[in-house]
């Protein structure tokens, strides 16, 4: 069997009285990215910093590509790449600089360094900026020049520990695509985030960690789906339809229905069952003489499941950027 990209087996590690991991076991396939979503303090960057060889557990074994961190993390280190939460870039070198020095780091030749900073400037649509001094850059290009920094040596497995933290909606955009063309190119990652839309816009897995323990693990269909099955909403007009609305679509819902006085909103559970059971809504209305504003047809959200899980609002963990591309379909 080809090796995982990464595999964490019974990981352990304390820091005083708190428990930063507690029993963690996780493994990801290659060439996909597993998302590891969580809140603050959750463990997730003392997981990627010691997948990336800078941190040795207290119990447990992690391996890279099959190879066992702590016995040869020099081999490991050859084979990855880490971009973290905040910009680990010299300001006062220009970016061309900057990825000149950390390839001539990586033992390339003066010519091959000079040679691959300049295409991986432009291929993070930085060559505008290539000799002006970093400094004088935005947080984004600060970000992608960072994330540039990490591929100077082709990483087969990439760990991006929070990489779009404090970014504007449009360069968060611009960063997942990049790291979507990674994968494509065979690039493995390991994306942490407190973002859900991240995690479910660009992982092919996910892990939800808190207080040290993996309590959810799965695709986030498979996570969403754990919560229920779809749900259609709609927007009544008028108070006096209530009664007659919720009497109209009874029988259609597999669960008890709902009504939000705030915004005269009926949710609608209807299980596995939502296109016909969307077209069946539709009918019912008809039936009883109630054109339904904003009919809707979704599943539970990963806020739904970040909820459920750890009992608190991804809201009150990290502010939700608000670029996501999936939603109603």
């Amino acid at each position: 069997m080809a090796n995982k990209a990464f595999e964490a087996t019974e990981v352990y590690k304390q820091f005083g009285t708190v428990k930063a991991l507690n029993g963690v076991t996780l493994q990801a396939d290659q060439n996909t990215i597993f998302g590891l979503l969580g809140p603050n303090g959750a463990g997730k960057t003392t997981l990627v910093r010691m997948l990336s060889t800078l941190m040795e557990p207290d119990q447990g074994t992690v391996k890279v590509l099959g190879i066992d961190v702590m016995r040869e993390p020099q081999r490991v280190r050859e084979l990855i790449g880490l971009a973290g939460q905040y910009a680990a870039v010299d300001e006062y070198l220009t970016g061309e600089e900057n990825l000149y020095m950390v390839g001539r780091l990586y033992h390339l030749s003066s010519t091959e360094a000079r040679k691959r900073a300049k295409a991986i400037l432009a291929e993070l649509h930085l060559e505008d900026a290539a000799n002006r001094i970093v400094k004088t850059y935005s947080g984004g290009m600060r970000r992608r020049l960072d994330l540039g920094a990490s591929l100077v040596g082709r990483p087969k497995i990439l760990f991006l520990d929070e990489p779009t933290t404090g970014l504007d909606p449009r360069t968060r955009l611009d960063l997942w695509e990049i790291i979507r063309d990674l994968v494509r190119e065979g690039t493995s990652i390991l994306l942490t985030t407190q973002y859900l839309e991240e995690a479910d816009e660009l992982a092919d897995r996910i892990a939800v960690i808190d207080r040290g323990k993996v309590i959810a693990e799965g695709t986030s269909s498979q996570l969403k789906a754990k919560l229920g099955g779809d749900v259609i909403e709609f927007e009544i007009t008028h108070d006096d339809q209530k009664d007659r609305a919720l009497k109209a679509v009874e029988s259609i819902a597999d669960k008890p229905i709902s009504y939000d006085e705030s915004n005269k909103t009926v949710t609608v559970p209807v299980g596995t069952n939502g296109s016909k059971g969307l077209i069946e809504v539709v009918r019912a209305l008809d039936a009883a003489h109630i054109s339904p504003q904003a009919l809707s047809l979704h599943q539970p959200s990963l806020d739904d499941v970040f909820l459920t899980l750890t009992g608190a609002k991804a809201s009150d963990v990290a502010k939700k950027p608000e670029v996501s591309r999936k939603g109603h379909r």
